[in-house]
């Protein structure tokens, strides 16, 4: 170790108040003792596992039982030589520092020599003879070894100084805490307004308002019999006796009426003729769907051209329209519209 690494450590060692570390070069007595276990169990995992020297395989051509046994402590030690020789290398595993790391990889690697070992066991119980070769009882007591040099150092004396005084860093986001969930707010559905009914002029029905235009469209037939018998003849001269004979007490209102209805054709059986046109009722088919709105002209319902209307009165650029549940309101686009 030279003079300027030295003080470097001293330097560090008196910033975080922790007596200065001594090792075997860079490298810590733990790490030499890790480092050393590894080889050792390195160099034995060549030899056979199973059965006899000669035909029984190795942990290396078996299978890829390889990777947990030997091939993640060997990365486990890799790593930790790395960052001693290069310490603003390889820092972390994910989010598992590189102490983390090996610890994990040697604890995975005892377990399953030991599950070799128990797999042994079981066949002796049932009388199939002991299956595991001295190379699993060797390799179990190695990874169990280091298990003791990385899970157990912070709390052995002779290892426990590596972990002490280490400079404070910020953890890996997955290695921090974790955050307070929150409950997902509830749902609430808004409650839906009450439905205000619009309020309607009351029509005449459209059987009463058709019988009312055909009543004053066609006039009495007794009245037209008794215009025939005695107004008809209007080519002649009328002249009208000193003495009108009396009419029948049924007959002055009709004939006069009848008589008015002739010489002023114009006066009341036109506009009769146009109520009844106006108030006949009748079916509509638009072409498109279309509003049907009340008199301050907010949307009641809707027809369209899959179904007819009743329109109940024509009032020449308004319909109005009773929907099949009663209500009513005024088209107000009456274009294209077929009557039925």
């Amino acid at each position: 170790m030279t003079d300027e690494k030295q003080g470097e450590n001293i330097d560090e060692a008196v910033a975080t108040e922790e007596p200065p570390q001594y090792g075997v070069g860079p490298f810590s007595i733990r790490e030499v003792a890790l480092v050393g276990t590894w080889i050792v169990a390195f160099v034995v995992s060549f030899f056979p596992i199973y059965g006899p020297f000669e035909s029984a395989p190795s942990v290396w051509t078996s299978g890829i039982d390889w990777v947990l046994t030997i091939g993640v402590p060997t990365i486990a030690v890799f790593l930790i030589v790395l960052r001693r020789l290069s310490p603003q290398g390889i820092r972390r595993v994910g989010s598992l520092g590189i102490d983390q790391f090996a610890s994990v990889a040697f604890s995975v690697a005892t377990v399953l020599w030991l599950s070799i070992l128990w797999n042994s066991f079981v066949r002796l119980s049932v009388g199939q003879g002991f299956l595991a070769s001295w190379v699993v009882w060797v390799e179990f007591f190695l990874m169990l070894a280091g298990v003791v040099l990385t899970v157990a150092a912070p709390f052995i004396a002779p290892f426990a100084q590596d972990f002490r005084g280490r400079p404070e860093v910020p953890a890996h986001r997955s290695a921090r805490p974790v955050r307070r969930v929150s409950p997902r707010p509830a749902h609430v559905r808004p409650e839906p307004e009450p439905e205000v009914e619009p309020e309607y002029t009351p029509y005449a029905p459209a059987g009463a308002a058709t019988e009312g235009a055909e009543a004053a469209a066609t006039p009495d037939a007794s009245a037209n019999e008794d215009f025939a018998t005695t107004v008809i003849p209007l080519d002649e001269q009328v002249v009208p006796a000193e003495e009108p004979a009396t009419p029948a007490p049924n007959e002055p209102t009709q004939a006069r009426e009848s008589f008015e209805h002739v010489e002023n054709p114009t006066s009341t059986v036109e506009p009769a003729a146009a109520t009844a046109a106006q108030h006949q009722a009748f079916w509509a088919l638009v072409p498109e769907e279309r509003d049907i709105v009340d008199e301050i002209g907010i949307p009641v319902f809707r027809i369209g051209p899959s179904a007819w209307a009743l329109v109940i009165e024509d009032r020449g650029d308004v319909f109005v329209v009773r929907h099949e549940d009663g209500r009513i309101g005024y088209l107000h686009d009456v274009s294209g519209v077929t009557r039925g």
